[in-house]
């Protein structure tokens, strides 16, 4: 090793472990042919095993517990929702050196929404309004959200103030620093979430929504499912609506101004990570994340 040069903590994923670890552990699927997913999303490396199952193995170890999450949460979520989610099928464990758990789920047939497709559509503003209305309002029983354990509970705006800060100052000339800041601040100073605790997505955007024949027909990846304060949900408003159909949203989804304002926080702050980290190596993510940042700052 390059003296200076720090060891790559995330582990080496390939076709071979991934299918020793199928295999081994899930003899009954050990016939069916494996595919790499490309691309695929920045938290897993992801196999399409067969045609009805698709393998989702951690790339780091802020991706660890989604497996076991949606295991618990997503069966129990999907007879409330009214969009399809992830149907788990198993949860493996570690071994061949892999060091943390991963998932097998069914696979959900669809193309990733789009800006372009879907941005000016008022019926899918309101199916989004009406699946997040829906998550929101799921009351498990025997489940006090009150008593949300620290993989549930949601983290505040303010814990990104440090790092949204720094983006800012990182990209000025490429969008209007002040203007960021104003908005930054503004989320910031907003009044909290009044009300009780509720379930969100997390991380809801454009690449964690399919669609058929162009409608929405599923959202995937709930490794960042928890309760608090939903404003961070509302960042789809700003990866995939035009002011029009986000007008739709908002009234749907029935937002106060204050919640607004923090949700626009969330996709501002969200958004200028993604530019920073991936928009210069990635041509696609340069295009989402300059969108996101944009439609934030008009409102």
């Amino acid at each position: 090793m390059t003296a200076g040069r720090a060891a790559d903590p995330r582990p080496a994923i390939d076709a071979a472990l991934a299918r020793c670890l199928v295999d081994t552990q899930f003899p009954q699927w050990a016939e069916l042919p494996l595919k790499l997913l490309d691309p695929a999303g920045s938290d897993h490396v992801i196999y399409r095993l067969g045609e009805d199952l698709s393998v989702r193995l951690p790339r780091h170890a802020g991706a660890i517990r989604q497996a076991i999450k949606e295991s618990e949460w997503l069966p129990r979520l999907a007879p409330h929702l009214p969009l399809a989610i992830p149907v788990p099928a198993g949860v493996g464990e570690p071994d061949f050196g892999y060091p943390w758990p991963w998932a097998v789920s069914r696979w959900l047939d669809g193309d990733v929404a789009t800006a372009e497709a879907l941005a000016d559509s008022s019926r899918a503003a309101v199916q989004l309004a009406e699946f997040l209305t829906a998550l929101q309002t799921f009351v498990p029983e025997d489940f006090p959200v009150e008593d949300a354990g620290e993989d549930l509970t949601g983290r505040p705006l303010t814990d990104r103030d440090r790092a949204t800060r720094a983006a800012i100052a990182e990209v000025d000339g490429a969008f209007d620093a002040a203007a960021m800041t104003e908005l930054w601040e503004s989320a910031l100073s907003a009044p909290g979430w009044e009300g009780p605790p509720v379930w969100f997505h997390g991380d809801f955007h454009t690449g964690n929504l399919l669609t058929v024949a162009g409608r929405l027909s599923a959202v995937i990846d709930f490794g960042e499912l928890a309760i608090g304060d939903p404003a961070c949900d509302l960042t789809i408003a700003f990866t995939l609506m035009s002011a029009g159909s986000r007008a739709v949203f908002r009234a749907t989804l029935g937002v106060d101004d204050a919640t607004w304002t923090r949700g626009r926080g969330w996709a501002l702050a969200t958004g200028l990570n993604a530019y920073i980290s991936y928009a210069a190596v990635n041509p696609r993510v340069a295009a989402q994340t300059t969108r996101q940042i944009t439609e934030a700052l008009l409102g």
